[in-house]
């Protein structure tokens, strides 16, 4: 599922084009956790092109959250820029803190970049995935995300570079698989288990959330054989109550002795993992025994790192192949 529609309204007539690749990071790959190759062009690329790649977020005051984001860069920048085709990688935070959307796209302009392809870290389509990025970039114009960014003081900025856009973590089983090895880390015997995935949420697009969560049950349950689930929302959907994970909880200890408990969230923020999360455990009654919790998160995760690497791989390669008779 692609949320920014591809950006090409490239000038006719303007001699230098650049490439800033806004890598919104997605998931969905083959890749089992191999080191995925450098990324490489099929065709040469016109000699003014400039390949970048941002990796966009939505932010997060924790430093860890946002050091986890920092992190990923790290960790795929030098396998994405020594196949030569790509110049730079860079992170951007959607709000909360700097570097923004804004501040990068000017930074990819001032520097020569004409192209910008956008991925998304996010985990299924949301208000922000598919309205504010958008707005923020200049692919879209919609109302509501107009006025909220003003009000929150979030600056829009339209590049003069072409953008492309990739799926989010839902588009393949990048997520499904993250989980399952989570979860079981911490099972001792499935049978007598359940597991609670705890995520963000969406007011919005609630169905899709709970569509997700239920295909990464699915797999996981197949593979690990727990068949006692329970879903729960920690984020603005519920207000960040703990008392839905506590519900969600109790819900599964009905008939099975041991809740496992999974946060579907694609850092680590104190707030959520250890204050939302954390105190909805500690509500349950002789929790110490009956949950089994911990509060890490998606990220850091090699599949992850490799779908990036792919991801950028592939666009690289639609970019040569597109501009190779030119």
């Amino acid at each position: 599922m692609s949320l920014l529609k591809p950006i090409l309204s490239a000038l006719a007539g303007i001699h230098s084009r650049v490439l800033a690749a806004v890598v919104l990071l997605a998931a969905g790959t083959g890749c089992r956790g191999q080191e995925a190759p450098s990324v490489q062009a099929s065709s040469p690329l016109p000699g003014a092109t400039k390949v970048g790649v941002l990796l966009v977020n939505h932010g997060s005051r924790s430093k860890t959250w946002r050091d986890g984001l920092l992190d990923l860069e790290f960790r795929v920048k030098r396998r994405i820029m020594e196949g030569g085709a790509v110049s730079a990688v860079r992170t951007a935070f959607m709000e909360y803190t700097e570097p923004s959307i804004a501040t990068q796209l000017k930074r990819f302009d001032d520097e020569g970049y004409t192209d910008i392809i956008l991925v998304p870290v996010f985990l299924t389509v949301s208000s922000h995935s598919f309205d504010d990025i958008p707005t923020i970039v200049g692919t879209k114009r919609d109302p509501l995300s107009l006025q909220t960014l003003k009000l929150e003081g979030i600056e829009r900025y339209t590049p003069r570079a072409r953008a492309f856009t990739t799926p989010l973590l839902d588009f393949g089983d990048v997520l499904q698989r993250n989980v399952l090895r989570r979860a079981r880390a911490l099972s001792r015997n499935p049978e007598e288990e359940a597991i609670v995935l705890v995520a963000y949420g969406d007011k919005t697009y609630e169905r899709q959330w709970s569509a997700l969560l239920s295909d990464v049950q699915a797999y996981v349950s197949k593979r690990l054989g727990v068949t006692r689930y329970a879903q729960a929302w920690c984020g603005h959907l519920v207000h960040y109550d703990p008392a839905r994970t506590t519900e969600a909880i109790l819900q599964v200890l009905e008939d099975r002795q041991r809740a496992i408990v999974i946060p579907i969230l694609v850092a680590h923020d104190e707030q959520f993992q250890i204050k939302i999360i954390g105190s909805g455990i500690e509500a349950v009654e002789d929790s110490e025994r009956r949950v089994v919790y911990r509060p890490d998160a998606i990220l850091p995760d090699a599949n992850i790192e490799s779908w990036v690497i792919e991801v950028v791989a592939r666009s690289v390669a639609r970019l040569g192949s597109a501009d190779g008779g030119s």
